[in-house]
């Protein structure tokens, strides 16, 4: 079965410092070839990675005089998309090269990461239908730490987990965060955001060990939208962390899953390395567990999501649906998520 993609939304693209002037970087996102650079003062762009010459990644060229150079036949192309030059053409073919056009995605670079606008049609849907989501914090704050790792499931799978409240004290079983023996009942609030939900602020759980490292009086925000953002906002006294998760589909059965994290704690940068291993342990844990599910998944099973520990995967799969049939009957999107509480023990 083939996995539909959603579209006409900002997925997560790269951190910022991957991209360098005159340098190509190649990635493959929602299944599509994209090549990503930066102009000679700077602004990164995203073109479709295939010279419609003969299909030749552009991202195996190189950058000449503000144009991407394809490596076969040196057919120029600008940041824009459009064709710039023909080597070979002696001006008597009837060949305009300014009309010949290579897809350009929308991009926005912000807070240090890039996301690129995946929309359904390159023709037109050519302007963005929302804003680059939002985070908690100041408007020059970068990136203190980022971990990626591709996951070998689909997107779905990999959202699921990161909503999934439950499975906590058993896929990240270590001694600074959970365990089986401290679970005990859960009461949170929920409630809609423009294209997700909320889990309202509140005190962390007694048994996440690592919040305590924080210090204050302590409280966090956990927020979910569309396509695949997850934003925790910690506050610790007058400092603050913000947690963003975003899972970018490669393939329909690969998902890159990235961790950045933001903090406003200088005292913190000696202990770096132990969190850079903290985020490493814990995405490797998930990482693990969606590959063993995959071995399930191979026989196309039907899953069984109960009350209420799983009411947020199903509210995924409800605005998903409703944001592709906004987009279809071309009508506002209706959130279907109430403001509610949710139980369960994890």
């Amino acid at each position: 079965m083939s996995v539909e993609f959603l579209r006409n939304l900002w997925y997560f693209a790269t951190p910022s410092r991957a991209l360098r002037n005159k340098q190509l970087v190649h990635k493959l996102l929602l299944g599509e070839p994209v090549v990503l650079g930066r102009t000679e003062t700077g602004e990164p762009f995203a073109l479709r990675d295939l010279c419609p010459h003969r299909a030749v990644p552009l991202s195996a060229g190189r950058v000449v005089e503000g144009t991407i150079e394809c490596p076969y036949h040196g057919w120029r192309f600008k940041p824009s998309g459009q064709c710039a030059a023909i080597p070979s053409l002696v001006g008597e073919e009837g060949v305009d090269p300014s009309k010949i056009h290579v897809r350009r995605y929308p991009l926005v670079e912000r807070n240090g990461l890039i996301w690129i606008y995946m929309a359904q049609d390159p023709v037109t849907d050519t302007n963005p239908v929302i804003d680059v989501p939002e985070l908690p914090i100041a408007a020059d704050a970068m990136p203190r730490m980022i971990e990626a790792q591709l996951f070998p499931c689909e997107i779905d799978h990999a959202v699921m987990g990161l909503m999934d409240p439950a499975h906590g004290p058993f896929v990240h079983k270590v001694w600074w965060w959970r365990s089986a023996k401290s679970i005990h009942a859960k009461a949170k609030k929920y409630a809609p955001i423009p294209r997700g939900f909320t889990m309202v602020s509140h005190k962390p759980s007694s048994n996440s060990l690592l919040y305590n490292v924080l210090g204050g009086d302590v409280s966090t925000e956990i927020s979910f939208e569309l396509p695949s953002v997850r934003v925790e906002h910690i506050k610790a006294g007058k400092h603050e962390v913000v947690g963003l998760t975003t899972c970018t589909p490669i393939t329909e059965q690969q998902t890159e899953v990235t961790q950045t994290f933001y903090w406003t704690m200088n005292w913190v940068a000696p202990f770096k390395p132990i969190f850079r291993q903290a985020a490493l342990t814990f995405l490797n844990q998930d990482r693990e567990m969606v590959a063993l599910q995959a071995q399930g998944l191979k026989f196309n099973p039907r899953l069984m999501l109960i009350q209420d520990a799983d009411v947020p995967a199903m509210w995924y799969h409800r605005l998903k649906k409703e944001w592709t049939a906004s987009r279809s009957e071309g009508r506002q999107f209706v959130n279907p998520v109430p403001e509610t509480t949710l139980h369960w023990r994890s």
